[in-house]
């Protein structure tokens, strides 16, 4: 397939995987803490809650505000959210920016992806790492939650892919992955240790554990490095906009997933370009 025919295509489809991960993000949280209350009132035998069925299928996608149910031509990737001036057509109410955004950003990056890897197990693995890091990304700035559910998926896909070294060689991936938790475990337990405070979550763990996987033990210092970066200047930068008071607690996901990205895309320039730099190379 031509390769700017296949990127068009790439483009056009992230869009509309794009708008199926923004029911994913607001649905999925919302899903596992109902499954948590079930399961709880089951533990404590009280009789169960009458709710309605929700899924990630059901009910059809309407306005928060008003309840509408959307149609299908007002939610076309993008440019049903333009042809709205980004307002509910029936109650006016504003649409949040951020689900074109992630349309956008799944849409581009997919793209990407399938012009580096092409249309090939490397291609349509990175694309499924990139659906996956998009969804868990916005899970966690809106409930600092990266769930089990698609962290350790990533760590047995990543295991898996690279039995045949899609991505590394199989003991790379494997020392990777234990190295990737152990490490993040590490510093969990030793900043608790020094402040009495917990500083990230298990998630995060799991999630490393996933790029060690994927990539092999030799990108989580680079993964580790570029997160911390990412967080360091998005943090200050909120901080002085004024839109992230200091002290609160700022999810480390999403900037674990930024470097995943780059790593996915350069990681292996970057080490060249460093081990260069050291004499290394």
């Amino acid at each position: 397939m031509d390769s700017s025919l296949l990127v068009l295509l790439g483009l056009v489809f992230g869009l509309l995987v794009g708008s199926f991960l923004n029911v994913v993000i607001y649905r999925l949280p919302v899903m596992l803490e109902r499954q948590w209350r079930r399961d709880c009132r089951e533990h404590l035998e009280l009789p169960a809650e009458e709710q309605e069925r929700f899924s990630l299928a059901f009910p059809a996608s309407r306005c928060p505000q008003c309840g509408t149910p959307i149609k299908p031509w007002q939610n076309i990737p993008v440019i049903s959210y333009l042809l709205l001036g980004g307002k509910c057509n029936h109650c006016k109410s504003r649409i949040p920016l951020r689900y074109p955004i992630v349309e956008l950003i799944t849409g581009v990056l997919t793209a990407l992806a399938l012009w580096a890897f092409g249309l090939n197990a490397q291609g349509i693995a990175a694309v499924f790492l990139i659906w996956t890091l998009v969804a868990l990304t916005f899970i966690d700035l809106d409930h600092h939650l990266l769930p089990d559910n698609m962290t350790l998926p990533l760590v047995w896909l990543g295991l898996l892919l690279n039995s045949q070294s899609v991505f590394t060689d199989p003991l790379s991936a494997i020392y990777g992955a234990v190295a990737g938790y152990l490490v993040l475990w590490g510093v969990y337990h030793l900043f608790r240790l020094l402040t009495g405070k917990e500083g990230m979550g298990y998630g995060d763990f799991k999630l490393l554990a996933a790029f060690g996987a994927w990539f092999g033990w030799q990108m989580l210092a680079q993964i580790l490095i570029l997160s911390s970066l990412a967080g360091a200047v998005i943090g200050v930068t909120l901080i002085l906009v004024r839109r992230h008071e200091q002290g609160n607690p700022i999810p480390f996901g999403p900037y674990l997933a930024i470097a995943g990205v780059i790593a996915l895309f350069f990681g292996q320039q970057i080490n060249d370009w460093y081990l260069d730099i050291a004499g290394l190379a």
